[in-house]
């Protein structure tokens, strides 16, 4: 016995610590290979956005490739998986990792330089495929891959490799939690670049580990699958994966993927707006998956249905009115749906998964539901509704994704007769829009709150009938999208950038909403309630605001005369009435449903009283600036926020330096630096200090009595002209500003996160 002990006790010890080494080398490749895969994905785009001038599309356009690129990835893992194998598959993959390290580190490619005129769609496209294409390719096939050699290493789990899914969404929250917060506040593109290429180098030699443990597992005899923490709807080792299996992998994949976008559309445009917002639902989301792909969820399933239902109606119900009394609520209500229903579709996903040898597809299945997820929120949606609808309307889709409908024969008698109570719903609320429509009946916010909550009761008392419940989902969707949300909204458009809102306020002022922001204002009626026959600027832009005094400033020091001013930045068009004569006005907008909004007198009337010829170049500052003469501007004002969203790329020392160089030797630029969140003027004037020969002015406008016909704003004033600029000194807030130790933000550095923390919390002041 002692011999057999002695014999035994060395080898089990061995087999222990090579199952340690085996974990361990596929936990940390899949965690690092997914940090590098979400590093790279901001950082790229960062790259490309100063050449085409920071439009959105170039997020937008970068969103797709990276998914379709994604898909890519997981279809080219599946085809190793399937049609090779263990050993040609490891060395195809080692040989397209070689191919990828000769693409480092990642930059431009040499036509990537300078972008085209006009559309350039089809030019990021192959930036983005020459400069990132190969080594994005390369490590988007991971995650599926190094599972499905796992799952070969004759590991004691390789029979259900699954939960390594967990340690990849680790590495992606990350690296998407540390880009805005750690890595771009210290490093540059060249230096981001850099190491992710050393990076890169790491995850080859680390998946050249995992290949050998899993040539040397995959030697010995296949372990068949064992359900882990098996229900009846697991699919067996030896179970057919049929084409509803494959469809629904796909829609469990799409809700989650769709409502990510919805809701952080959602959440930044109706509800709040703040630096980095996007970032809590994606790491909510990344969050999800590990928490879902276990054998035991820290929150158990059964818990998440029996309140799926009525979490989500209530969100449904909070979108009915979002009001500043109401937003508090619409938040928490969304938020918890969207959380809930991202966990329950993902753990129906982890429920639902095959055997082993079916990982890869499922993987590839789950990709293409993502990426058809995300097209739909990011590219059709905001199409088809001119507000962010497509949210409730998933969580509505969302109900369709639970076991009581996936599993169980549908009785065709009762979703028939659901089908009746929506065509009556519908026919009710058509006839009151159109009782509201020809003045019979007033539209009021409470009608449609009052609708709404009356189905949400009657939602609650449904819950467990699937037919019902949908029914009453379905009425409530119409009732949010037919009934008007109030009196007073008098135009809503939605275009590539935002939802753009006009509205009436009970106390006759017209408002331009972008967001949670107003771009301009204008009041239709004086405090006796008679018509203003001539509108008068309000918001930022009143008499006597800071940028409205700039031009006055400069014809009473060259002792009048015609001015050259460019305006970066449309709103609502009152910059336009502080026009005289003998002026050459040149508005910039990237926005065309803006330009639509301003020129619309039945609208706003500031372009049509005060310029009704204005001069509008539609298309980013930083393009469009370049072409104008140098010299040419006598007043260049830059305002062209959206909501508080900063375009970086406007405020960085290459960008100032092209502003500086459109101005006249005596001319002065205005940077508007209203935020609620950012302390934006020490990086401006960290930035200024980088061209030399400049002089500011900071203004803190404070009306006695702000109101929406004088909102309070932070102004700086930049020229050559120490003494013209001095002249500002008077002004109500003016004071000299003081530099700091800040870094200065150039198209390769800039730090976002170090200004939110000055705006929150004083700090460096």
């Amino acid at each position: 016995m002692n011999a057999l002990r002695d014999w035994l006790v060395p080898r089990v010890a061995f087999a222990a610590a090579n199952e340690r080494l085996t974990l361990a080398a596929f936990t940390l490749t899949i965690f690092l290979s997914a940090l590098l895969l979400f590093a790279v994905q901001p950082m790229f785009a960062r790259m490309v956005l100063p050449k085409l001038g920071g439009s959105p599309s170039v997020w937008a356009v970068s969103m797709v490739f990276f998914q379709a690129a994604l898909l890519t990835g997981y279809t080219y893992a599946h085809v190793l998986n399937r049609y090779l194998a263990p050993t040609p598959a490891l060395m195809t993959h080692l040989a397209l990792l070689i191919v990828a390290l000769f693409a480092l580190p990642i930059a431009l490619p040499s036509f990537g330089l300078e972008a085209p005129t006009g559309d350039a769609y089809l030019w990021l496209l192959g930036v983005l495929s020459v400069g990132v294409g190969v080594p994005f390719f390369a490590v988007s096939a991971n995650a599926p891959l190094l599972q499905s050699w796992f799952a070969k290493s004759g590991h004691s789990h390789a029979n259900d490799p699954y939960f390594l899914y967990g340690a990849s969404n680790i590495g992606s929250m990350l690296a998407l939690l540390s880009y805005p917060f750690v890595v771009e506040p210290v490093l540059g593109l060249v230096e981001q670049s850099t190491w992710w290429a050393l990076g890169f180098g790491l995850l080859a030699a680390l998946i050249s580990v995992c290949g050998v443990l899993m040539l040397a597992g995959s030697a010995g005899a296949q372990l068949p699958y064992e359900k882990c923490g098996a229900t009846n709807k697991e699919t067996s080792s030896g179970a057919v994966i049929t084409s509803r299996d494959r469809a629904v992998w796909i829609a469990l994949a799409f809700v989650p993927s769709a409502l990510l976008v919805a809701f952080t559309t959602y959440l930044s445009t109706d509800i709040a707006s703040a630096p980095f917002l996007w970032v809590l639902p994606l790491a909510a989301f990344l969050g999800t998956f590990i928490i879902t792909f276990c054998k035991k969820p820290l929150v158990p399933h059964g818990f998440l249905l029996n309140r799926q239902v009525a979490v989500a109606g209530l969100a449904i119900l909070a979108t009915a009115s979002i009001t500043a009394v109401t937003s508090k609520l619409a938040m928490v209500a969304s938020l918890l749906a969207f959380l809930l229903v991202t966990l329950t579709c993902h753990r129906e996903l982890y429920l639902r998964r095959p055997a082993v040898s079916n990982l890869t597809e499922f993987y590839l299945l789950m990709s293409l539901g993502g990426v058809l997820g995300g097209i739909f929120s990011a590219l059709i949606a905001p199409q088809i509704f001119t507000t962010v609808f497509e949210f409730p309307l998933l969580l509505a889709a969302s109900l369709l994704m639970r076991p009581d409908i996936l599993d169980k024969p549908q009785d065709r008698r009762d979703w028939l007769d659901a089908l009746h109570l929506v065509a009556g719903v519908a026919a009710v609320l058509l006839t009151t829009r159109i009782l509201i429509a020809t003045g019979i009946i007033e539209g009021q916010m409470h009608l449609r709150i009052l609708v709404v909550s009356v189905l949400f009761a009657i939602l609650l008392y449904n819950a467990k009938v699937p037919s019902r419940r949908m029914a009453i989902m379905a009425s409530m969707l119409l009732a949010v999208f037919l009934l008007p949300e109030g009196r007073y909204e008098a135009h809503a458009v939605r275009s590539f950038f935002g939802v753009h809102r006009v509205i009436d306020t009970s106390d006759s002022m017209r408002l331009l909403m972008h967001g949670t922001t107003a771009h301009g204002v204008e009041r239709l009626a004086d405090a006796a309630g008679n018509p203003v026959l001539k509108p008068v600027p309000g918001a930022y832009y009143y008499p006597g605001a800071p940028m409205t005094r700039v031009p006055k400033l400069l014809r009473t020091a060259r002792g009048g005369g015609a001015l050259n001013i460019g305006v970066v930045g449309v709103g609502a068009g009152s910059m336009a009435c502080y026009k005289q004569r003998g002026d050459s006005w040149t508005f910039y907008e990237i926005d065309q449903a803006v330009v639509d909004i301003a020129r619309d007198p039945k609208l706003f009337r500031y372009l049509s009283t005060c310029q009704p010829d204005a001069h509008i170049i539609l298309g980013d500052a930083r393009l469009t600036l370049a072409n104008s003469n140098d010299g040419a501007f006598d007043y260049l004002l830059i305002d062209a926020f959206s909501s508080d969203a900063i375009p970086v790329h406007l405020l960085t020392v290459e960008a100032l330096q092209l502003y500086i160089s459109k101005l006249a030797p005596n001319g002065l630029l205005a940077l508007h630096l209203s935020n609620n969140h950012l302390d934006l003027p020490p990086a401006v004037l960290a930035t200024l200090a980088q061209i030399g020969g400049l002089h500011a002015v900071l203004i803190d406008d404070r009306p006695e009595k702000p109101g929406y016909d004088n909102l309070p704003s932070t102004v700086m004033l930049v020229g050559r002209d120490k003494a013209l600029l001095e002249r500002a000194l008077d002004w109500n807030g003016a004071r000299r500003p003081e530099y700091t130790s800040v870094r200065p933000w150039t198209d390769d550095y800039s730090d976002i996160f170090t200004a939110l923390l000055r705006g929150w919390f004083g700090a460096g002041h």
